[in-house]
Protein backbone atom coordinates (compact mmCIF):
# COMPACT_ATOMS: atom_id res chain seq x y z
CA UNK A 1 0.00 0.00 0.00
CA UNK A 2 1.41 3.32 -0.97
CA UNK A 3 2.05 5.58 2.20
CA UNK A 4 1.58 9.05 -0.07
CA UNK A 5 -0.83 9.97 -2.51
CA UNK A 6 1.51 12.67 -3.75
CA UNK A 7 4.91 14.75 -3.25
CA UNK A 8 4.40 16.28 -0.31
CA UNK A 9 1.44 14.42 0.74
CA UNK A 10 0.96 11.85 3.40
CA UNK A 11 -1.23 9.64 4.38
CA UNK A 12 -2.63 10.35 7.71
CA UNK A 13 -4.68 8.10 10.38
CA UNK A 14 -6.17 10.52 13.51
CA UNK A 15 -7.53 8.09 16.08
CA UNK A 16 -10.40 10.39 17.54
CA UNK A 17 -13.18 11.80 16.44
CA UNK A 18 -13.74 15.02 18.65
CA UNK A 19 -12.94 18.01 18.66
CA UNK A 20 -9.11 17.86 18.41
CA UNK A 21 -9.40 15.24 15.91
CA UNK A 22 -11.60 16.45 13.79
CA UNK A 23 -10.09 19.80 13.89
CA UNK A 24 -6.90 17.93 13.10
CA UNK A 25 -8.48 17.05 10.67
CA UNK A 26 -9.90 19.53 8.51
CA UNK A 27 -6.21 21.13 8.54
CA UNK A 28 -4.35 18.21 6.86
CA UNK A 29 -7.06 17.73 4.49
CA UNK A 30 -6.83 21.76 3.26
CA UNK A 31 -3.09 20.56 2.73
CA UNK A 32 -4.05 17.96 0.67
CA UNK A 33 -3.00 15.13 2.79
CA UNK A 34 -5.15 12.07 2.85
CA UNK A 35 -6.96 11.47 6.04
CA UNK A 36 -8.77 9.08 7.52
CA UNK A 37 -10.35 9.35 11.38
CA UNK A 38 -11.17 6.63 13.22
CA UNK A 39 -13.83 6.79 15.84
CA UNK A 40 -14.37 3.83 18.48
CA UNK A 41 -18.43 4.80 18.78
CA UNK A 42 -20.59 3.62 16.34
CA UNK A 43 -21.71 7.42 15.22
CA UNK A 44 -20.28 11.09 15.36
CA UNK A 45 -20.08 11.35 19.22
CA UNK A 46 -22.26 14.94 19.35
CA UNK A 47 -23.03 14.45 22.80
CA UNK A 48 -21.06 16.39 26.14
CA UNK A 49 -22.01 19.51 28.26
CA UNK A 50 -21.21 23.20 27.55
CA UNK A 51 -17.70 24.21 26.59
CA UNK A 52 -16.19 27.65 26.00
CA UNK A 53 -14.06 29.38 23.58
CA UNK A 54 -11.41 32.02 24.81
CA UNK A 55 -8.15 33.70 23.64
CA UNK A 56 -6.79 31.68 20.67
CA UNK A 57 -9.24 29.37 20.40
CA UNK A 58 -11.48 31.70 19.50
CA UNK A 59 -9.01 32.89 16.92
CA UNK A 60 -8.29 29.08 15.75
CA UNK A 61 -11.92 28.51 14.38
CA UNK A 62 -11.88 31.89 12.90
CA UNK A 63 -9.02 30.80 11.01
CA UNK A 64 -10.81 27.98 10.05
CA UNK A 65 -13.66 30.53 8.70
CA UNK A 66 -16.09 28.55 10.51
CA UNK A 67 -16.28 31.62 13.56
CA UNK A 68 -20.05 32.82 12.22
CA UNK A 69 -21.40 29.28 12.04
CA UNK A 70 -20.30 29.11 16.09
CA UNK A 71 -21.55 32.28 16.58
CA UNK A 72 -24.89 31.11 15.38
CA UNK A 73 -24.86 27.89 17.95
CA UNK A 74 -24.33 29.97 20.99
CA UNK A 75 -25.73 29.16 24.51
CA UNK A 76 -26.94 32.12 26.11
CA UNK A 77 -25.39 32.30 28.78
CA UNK A 78 -25.71 35.85 31.02
CA UNK A 79 -23.45 35.37 33.70
CA UNK A 80 -23.06 33.29 37.14
CA UNK A 81 -24.82 33.94 40.14
CA UNK A 82 -23.60 31.87 43.15
CA UNK A 83 -27.19 30.88 45.27
CA UNK A 84 -28.36 30.16 48.69
CA UNK A 85 -30.30 26.98 49.80
CA UNK A 86 -33.61 28.63 49.00
CA UNK A 87 -32.06 29.87 45.18
CA UNK A 88 -31.65 33.33 46.09
CA UNK A 89 -28.63 35.08 44.23
CA UNK A 90 -26.13 36.51 46.75
CA UNK A 91 -23.49 37.76 44.31
CA UNK A 92 -23.44 37.49 39.92
CA UNK A 93 -20.71 38.11 37.65
CA UNK A 94 -21.70 38.89 34.25
CA UNK A 95 -20.28 37.80 31.03
CA UNK A 96 -17.91 40.29 29.26
CA UNK A 97 -19.17 41.53 26.39
CA UNK A 98 -16.87 44.50 25.89
CA UNK A 99 -15.09 42.87 23.11
CA UNK A 100 -11.70 44.01 25.89
CA UNK A 101 -9.79 42.02 28.67
CA UNK A 102 -10.79 38.87 29.00
CA UNK A 103 -13.63 36.23 30.13
CA UNK A 104 -15.03 36.20 33.58
CA UNK A 105 -16.47 32.82 34.54
CA UNK A 106 -18.50 32.32 31.57
CA UNK A 107 -17.32 33.00 28.27
CA UNK A 108 -18.72 34.93 25.60
CA UNK A 109 -18.71 32.08 23.06
CA UNK A 110 -20.27 29.52 24.83
CA UNK A 111 -21.44 26.36 22.92
CA UNK A 112 -22.87 22.92 23.22
CA UNK A 113 -20.02 20.67 22.67
CA UNK A 114 -22.29 18.27 20.50
CA UNK A 115 -22.74 22.03 18.23
CA UNK A 116 -19.30 22.09 17.78
CA UNK A 117 -18.48 18.98 17.15
CA UNK A 118 -21.20 18.20 14.40
CA UNK A 119 -19.74 22.14 13.12
CA UNK A 120 -16.67 20.18 12.43
CA UNK A 121 -18.03 17.04 10.71
CA UNK A 122 -19.57 18.97 8.76
CA UNK A 123 -16.77 21.20 7.51
CA UNK A 124 -14.82 18.13 6.96
CA UNK A 125 -17.02 14.94 6.12
CA UNK A 126 -16.16 15.47 2.11
CA UNK A 127 -12.76 15.88 2.39
CA UNK A 128 -12.11 12.80 5.11
CA UNK A 129 -12.70 9.46 5.93
CA UNK A 130 -14.56 8.62 8.83
CA UNK A 131 -14.54 5.28 10.20
CA UNK A 132 -16.93 4.54 13.20
CA UNK A 133 -17.30 1.81 15.62
CA UNK A 134 -13.32 1.30 14.71
CA UNK A 135 -9.97 1.46 17.07
CA UNK A 136 -6.32 0.87 17.13
CA UNK A 137 -5.89 -2.08 18.91
CA UNK A 138 -2.23 -2.30 18.30
CA UNK A 139 0.39 -0.48 16.12
CA UNK A 140 4.09 -1.22 14.98
CA UNK A 141 6.00 1.69 13.01
CA UNK A 142 9.66 1.88 11.26
CA UNK A 143 11.58 4.61 9.92
CA UNK A 144 9.22 4.69 6.67
CA UNK A 145 5.58 3.91 7.93
CA UNK A 146 3.33 2.83 11.12
CA UNK A 147 0.95 -0.31 10.65
CA UNK A 148 -2.01 0.19 12.59
CA UNK A 149 -4.12 -2.49 13.68
CA UNK A 150 -7.77 -2.15 13.98
CA UNK A 151 -10.51 -3.62 16.05
CA UNK A 152 -12.70 -4.75 13.34
CA UNK A 153 -9.74 -7.15 12.52
CA UNK A 154 -8.26 -5.30 9.74
CA UNK A 155 -4.67 -3.36 9.32
CA UNK A 156 -3.28 -0.08 7.32
CA UNK A 157 -0.53 1.27 6.88
CA UNK A 158 0.01 5.18 7.16
CA UNK A 159 2.67 8.15 7.37
CA UNK A 160 1.60 9.36 10.68
CA UNK A 161 -0.49 8.13 13.30
CA UNK A 162 -1.86 10.43 15.47
CA UNK A 163 -3.79 9.95 19.14
CA UNK A 164 -6.44 12.58 19.20
CA UNK A 165 -8.18 10.05 21.51
CA UNK A 166 -8.73 12.05 25.13
CA UNK A 167 -7.43 11.86 28.43
CA UNK A 168 -7.22 8.00 28.80
CA UNK A 169 -5.54 7.60 25.51
CA UNK A 170 -4.29 4.45 24.54
CA UNK A 171 -1.97 5.61 21.82
CA UNK A 172 -0.48 7.48 24.60
CA UNK A 173 0.18 4.46 26.54
CA UNK A 174 1.78 2.70 24.08
CA UNK A 175 4.37 5.41 23.20
CA UNK A 176 5.26 6.48 27.10
CA UNK A 177 8.23 3.88 28.17
CA UNK A 178 7.44 0.99 29.72
CA UNK A 179 7.36 1.79 34.02
CA UNK A 180 6.64 5.54 33.09
CA UNK A 181 4.64 7.16 35.78
CA UNK A 182 1.06 8.01 35.29
CA UNK A 183 0.72 11.23 33.42
CA UNK A 184 -2.26 12.63 35.63
CA UNK A 185 -2.09 15.67 37.49
CA UNK A 186 -4.84 15.24 40.29
CA UNK A 187 -6.05 18.09 41.99
CA UNK A 188 -8.25 16.48 44.26
CA UNK A 189 -11.51 17.29 42.55
CA UNK A 190 -14.34 15.18 40.87
CA UNK A 191 -17.18 16.40 38.64
CA UNK A 192 -20.30 14.69 37.43
CA UNK A 193 -22.77 15.76 34.47
CA UNK A 194 -25.96 15.06 33.35
CA UNK A 195 -29.17 16.87 31.64
CA UNK A 196 -32.65 16.95 33.12
CA UNK A 197 -35.98 18.65 31.72
CA UNK A 198 -35.71 22.59 32.08
CA UNK A 199 -38.31 24.20 34.64
CA UNK A 200 -39.76 27.76 34.04
CA UNK A 201 -37.24 28.99 37.15
CA UNK A 202 -34.21 27.99 35.38
CA UNK A 203 -32.95 31.04 33.86
CA UNK A 204 -29.73 31.93 31.42
CA UNK A 205 -27.74 32.69 34.20
CA UNK A 206 -25.97 29.81 35.42
CA UNK A 207 -26.17 28.92 39.29
CA UNK A 208 -23.95 27.93 41.37
CA UNK A 209 -24.67 26.60 44.72
CA UNK A 210 -22.41 25.27 47.62
CA UNK A 211 -23.13 22.21 50.21
CA UNK A 212 -21.15 22.12 53.49
CA UNK A 213 -18.23 19.04 52.71
CA UNK A 214 -16.78 20.66 49.87
CA UNK A 215 -19.75 20.08 47.49
CA UNK A 216 -21.01 22.22 44.82
CA UNK A 217 -23.84 22.40 42.39
CA UNK A 218 -23.78 23.85 39.12
CA UNK A 219 -27.30 24.62 37.38
CA UNK A 220 -26.98 25.60 33.33
CA UNK A 221 -29.64 25.76 30.71
CA UNK A 222 -28.96 25.67 27.18
CA UNK A 223 -31.98 25.07 25.04
CA UNK A 224 -35.64 25.46 26.32
CA UNK A 225 -36.03 21.88 26.94
CA UNK A 226 -32.80 20.76 28.62
CA UNK A 227 -30.95 22.03 31.91
CA UNK A 228 -27.58 20.99 32.65
CA UNK A 229 -26.51 19.46 36.37
CA UNK A 230 -23.21 19.44 37.80
CA UNK A 231 -22.23 17.69 41.19
CA UNK A 232 -18.28 18.55 42.00
CA UNK A 233 -16.87 17.37 44.43
CA UNK A 234 -13.74 18.10 46.78
CA UNK A 235 -12.72 14.50 47.76
CA UNK A 236 -9.00 12.66 47.80
CA UNK A 237 -9.80 8.91 48.24
CA UNK A 238 -9.09 6.43 46.32
CA UNK A 239 -12.84 4.97 46.18
CA UNK A 240 -13.60 8.95 44.35
CA UNK A 241 -10.41 8.10 41.94
CA UNK A 242 -11.45 4.96 41.28
CA UNK A 243 -15.23 5.59 40.55
CA UNK A 244 -15.13 6.73 37.16
CA UNK A 245 -14.13 3.53 35.18
CA UNK A 246 -16.92 1.29 37.31
CA UNK A 247 -20.19 0.83 35.43
CA UNK A 248 -22.62 4.04 35.66
CA UNK A 249 -25.36 2.76 37.69
CA UNK A 250 -22.54 2.56 40.75
CA UNK A 251 -21.07 5.87 39.39
CA UNK A 252 -25.19 6.99 40.26
CA UNK A 253 -24.91 5.71 43.62
CA UNK A 254 -21.72 7.04 44.41
CA UNK A 255 -23.18 10.68 43.52
CA UNK A 256 -26.21 10.52 45.36
CA UNK A 257 -24.64 8.92 48.59
CA UNK A 258 -22.49 12.10 48.85
CA UNK A 259 -24.98 14.91 47.25
CA UNK A 260 -28.39 12.81 49.13
CA UNK A 261 -28.40 16.01 51.93
CA UNK A 262 -26.90 18.75 50.15
CA UNK A 263 -30.11 21.06 49.86
CA UNK A 264 -31.21 23.54 47.48
CA UNK A 265 -32.54 21.45 44.42
CA UNK A 266 -30.71 18.42 44.88
CA UNK A 267 -33.90 16.31 45.12
CA UNK A 268 -34.95 17.39 41.40
CA UNK A 269 -31.57 16.73 40.03
CA UNK A 270 -30.97 13.22 41.63
CA UNK A 271 -34.56 12.51 40.36
CA UNK A 272 -33.32 13.28 36.67
CA UNK A 273 -30.07 11.08 37.02
CA UNK A 274 -31.66 7.91 37.33
CA UNK A 275 -33.55 8.19 34.22
CA UNK A 276 -30.83 10.40 32.10
CA UNK A 277 -28.89 9.17 29.21
CA UNK A 278 -26.51 11.91 29.01
CA UNK A 279 -25.02 11.04 32.64
CA UNK A 280 -20.89 11.25 32.72
CA UNK A 281 -18.36 11.53 35.21
CA UNK A 282 -14.74 12.06 36.05
CA UNK A 283 -12.15 13.25 37.89
CA UNK A 284 -10.54 16.95 37.30
CA UNK A 285 -6.84 16.36 35.84
CA UNK A 286 -4.07 17.51 33.59
CA UNK A 287 -2.42 15.11 31.64
CA UNK A 288 1.61 16.49 32.03
CA UNK A 289 4.02 14.10 29.79
CA UNK A 290 7.33 15.62 28.41
CA UNK A 291 6.69 13.21 25.67
CA UNK A 292 4.30 13.80 23.02
CA UNK A 293 5.60 12.03 20.04
CA UNK A 294 7.78 8.77 19.36
CA UNK A 295 8.99 8.49 15.40
CA UNK A 296 5.95 8.50 13.48
CA UNK A 297 3.26 8.60 16.31
CA UNK A 298 2.08 11.88 17.78
CA UNK A 299 -0.33 13.34 20.57
CA UNK A 300 -2.49 16.00 20.43
CA UNK A 301 -5.71 17.71 22.44
CA UNK A 302 -6.66 16.06 25.57
CA UNK A 303 -4.06 12.82 25.07
CA UNK A 304 -1.05 15.29 25.00
CA UNK A 305 -2.02 18.02 27.28
CA UNK A 306 -5.50 17.73 29.02
CA UNK A 307 -5.99 21.50 30.70
CA UNK A 308 -9.01 20.07 33.13
CA UNK A 309 -12.18 21.88 33.08
CA UNK A 310 -11.14 24.07 35.55
CA UNK A 311 -8.76 25.78 32.87
CA UNK A 312 -11.59 26.95 30.66
CA UNK A 313 -8.78 25.94 27.79
CA UNK A 314 -9.76 22.36 27.21
CA UNK A 315 -11.71 23.20 23.70
CA UNK A 316 -9.30 25.94 23.07
CA UNK A 317 -6.01 23.88 23.87
CA UNK A 318 -7.10 21.46 21.70
CA UNK A 319 -8.17 23.89 18.53
CA UNK A 320 -4.67 25.63 18.47
CA UNK A 321 -2.68 22.44 19.18
CA UNK A 322 -4.80 20.64 15.88
CA UNK A 323 -3.55 24.16 14.34
CA UNK A 324 -0.36 24.21 15.03
CA UNK A 325 0.69 20.53 14.45
CA UNK A 326 -1.01 21.08 11.14
CA UNK A 327 1.09 23.83 10.31
CA UNK A 328 4.39 22.02 10.96
CA UNK A 329 3.53 18.97 9.52
CA UNK A 330 2.95 20.88 6.36
CA UNK A 331 5.83 23.05 6.64
CA UNK A 332 7.93 19.85 7.17
CA UNK A 333 5.73 17.01 5.45
CA UNK A 334 9.18 15.95 3.92
CA UNK A 335 11.00 15.49 7.43
CA UNK A 336 8.53 14.25 10.01
CA UNK A 337 10.53 14.04 12.74
CA UNK A 338 11.21 18.05 12.36
CA UNK A 339 7.76 18.49 12.08
CA UNK A 340 6.94 17.40 15.51
CA UNK A 341 9.99 18.38 17.38
CA UNK A 342 8.58 22.35 15.90
CA UNK A 343 5.08 20.87 17.04
CA UNK A 344 6.41 20.31 20.52
CA UNK A 345 8.63 23.57 20.62
CA UNK A 346 6.10 25.99 19.57
CA UNK A 347 3.21 24.30 21.57
CA UNK A 348 4.33 23.39 24.57
CA UNK A 349 5.00 27.31 25.84
CA UNK A 350 0.94 28.03 25.19
CA UNK A 351 0.38 24.48 27.29
CA UNK A 352 2.32 25.19 29.98
CA UNK A 353 0.78 28.33 30.29
CA UNK A 354 -3.01 27.22 30.19
CA UNK A 355 -2.16 24.29 32.28
CA UNK A 356 -0.67 26.86 34.95
CA UNK A 357 -3.93 28.61 35.14
CA UNK A 358 -5.42 25.93 37.57
CA UNK A 359 -4.31 26.63 40.51
CA UNK A 360 -5.25 24.07 43.41
CA UNK A 361 -5.18 26.57 46.44
CA UNK A 362 -7.84 28.44 44.15
CA UNK A 363 -9.75 25.87 43.24
CA UNK A 364 -9.98 24.88 47.40
CA UNK A 365 -11.01 28.16 48.09
CA UNK A 366 -13.99 28.29 46.19
CA UNK A 367 -15.05 24.93 47.21
CA UNK A 368 -15.69 25.84 50.65
CA UNK A 369 -15.73 23.06 53.47
CA UNK A 370 -17.34 24.62 56.27
CA UNK A 371 -21.63 26.27 56.53
CA UNK A 372 -18.98 29.40 57.89
CA UNK A 373 -16.34 28.94 54.65
CA UNK A 374 -19.48 29.24 52.34
CA UNK A 375 -20.93 32.46 53.87
CA UNK A 376 -17.63 34.13 54.08
CA UNK A 377 -17.20 32.92 50.64
CA UNK A 378 -20.24 34.74 49.46
CA UNK A 379 -20.07 37.80 51.39
CA UNK A 380 -16.66 38.45 50.15
CA UNK A 381 -17.84 37.85 46.63
CA UNK A 382 -20.83 39.78 47.12
CA UNK A 383 -19.15 42.70 48.28
CA UNK A 384 -16.63 42.70 45.26
CA UNK A 385 -19.77 42.26 42.27
CA UNK A 386 -21.39 45.59 44.43
CA UNK A 387 -17.99 47.11 43.87
CA UNK A 388 -17.80 46.09 40.20
CA UNK A 389 -14.56 44.51 40.60
CA UNK A 390 -14.81 41.47 38.69
CA UNK A 391 -16.25 43.15 35.72
CA UNK A 392 -13.20 45.72 36.07
CA UNK A 393 -11.07 43.04 36.79
CA UNK A 394 -12.01 41.56 33.22
CA UNK A 395 -12.64 44.91 31.19
CA UNK A 396 -8.69 46.02 32.02
CA UNK A 397 -7.15 42.70 31.79
CA UNK A 398 -4.15 42.73 29.49
CA UNK A 399 -4.83 39.29 28.14
CA UNK A 400 -6.83 36.29 28.51
CA UNK A 401 -5.99 32.95 29.50
CA UNK A 402 -3.54 31.36 27.48
CA UNK A 403 -1.49 34.97 27.99
CA UNK A 404 -0.97 36.92 24.96
CA UNK A 405 0.84 34.58 22.80
CA UNK A 406 -0.25 35.02 18.63
CA UNK A 407 -1.24 32.00 17.44
CA UNK A 408 1.49 31.51 14.68
CA UNK A 409 1.20 32.24 11.12
CA UNK A 410 1.30 29.44 8.71
CA UNK A 411 1.32 30.45 4.74
CA UNK A 412 0.83 26.89 3.74
CA UNK A 413 -1.86 26.79 5.85
CA UNK A 414 -3.80 29.69 4.14
CA UNK A 415 -2.09 28.68 0.90
CA UNK A 416 -4.20 25.38 1.02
Amino acid sequence: MAHATEAGSLKVLICGGGVTGQALAYWLAKGGHKVTVVERFPALRATGAQVDLRGQGIEAVKRMGLLDTVRSKRVDEAGVAFVNAKGKARATIMVNTSGRGRQTLTSEYEIMRGDLVRILHDATQEDVDYVFGVSVERFEQDEKRVVAHFSDGTSGEFDLLVGADGQGSRIRRAILPAGSPEPYWRVGIHMAYWFVPRIASDSNIRDTYHAPGGRMIMRRSHNPAETQVYFVLREESTEASAVHREPVERQKRFWTDRFRDAGWQTERFLDGMRTTQSFYSQEVAQVRTGIWSKGRVVLAGDAAHCASPYSGMGVSGGLVGAYVLAGEINRHAHDLSTALAAYDTTLRPFVDEIQAEVKPRLLRLGMPKSRLAIDAFHSVTALACLLHIPDLAARFSKEDRGGDRQLPEYPELKAA
